[in-house]
């Protein structure tokens, strides 16, 4: 029986005989914390959760699986929608972490090179990148009205942001995922997530240029 797709204690102690470590409970807690965080409308425990969700799907298709489920952990642990340093941030969370419980150097530079990709600015350089890029995007392929809730909060968490330039940035975002050649690259989603992205983006790229 496959494990709760969700972000427990449970996971994360699985999670951790995986790597060798003690429980680290402190750490879970503290991770539980800040996806809880007042002003979090998307990044939260429950985006966490779908991608744990779609990694239990296609663990056996990854090289690593511990260091990409550590990744997911992770990725968005530090969240401030005016920093442009989350990733950065998050990324040495991690390996700190893991170097503090006796991980090597090497793992720890892996697990921070997949929470890196996050950023969707450079190109996949290893399978477990590409594939963790794609599970942290697969809400682009989701049904269109899960999608919608995406994007509404999204803009809750921009809260701060005027609305035309948010229209405006919003939506060089998201051109930019539609003009890439393919939006999941790793072969993990069917070409139907693919197509259902497409969709996604161009009627959010309508509704953004229509807002008043």
């Amino acid at each position: 029986m496959p494990r709760e797709c969700r972000m427990t204690l449970e996971r994360w102690r699985a999670l951790m005989r995986a790597w060798g470590f003690n429980d680290n409970a402190a750490t879970f807690d503290a991770l539980a914390t800040a996806y809880n965080e007042r002003g979090r409308h998307y990044h939260t425990i429950g985006h966490v959760s779908a991608c744990l969700r779609h990694l239990d799907v296609f663990v056996s298709k990854l090289d690593a699986p511990r260091e990409v489920e550590i990744a997911l952990w992770f990725h968005d642990a530090v969240y401030k929608p005016w920093s442009s340093r989350n990733e950065r941030d998050s990324a040495d969370w991690a390996a700190s972490f893991l170097i503090e419980n006796g991980a090597s150097e090497e793992d720890a530079a892996r697990v921070e090179a997949l929470i890196m990709v996050t950023e969707h600015q450079a190109p996949t350089k290893t399978r477990d990148q590409a594939a963790l890029v794609d599970i942290d995007l697969s809400i682009l392929g989701a049904d269109p009205d899960t999608y919608e809730l995406f994007e509404q909060g999204i803009r809750k968490e921009y809260w701060f942001v005027p609305s035309f330039l948010y229209r405006k940035k919003r939506a060089e975002i998201l051109k930019g995922f539609l003009d890439r050649p393919r939006i999941f690259t790793a072969g993990l989603f069917p070409d139907e997530a693919e197509h259902q992205a497409r969709q996604n983006l161009t009627a959010a790229l309508t509704r953004l240029k229509g807002t008043p």
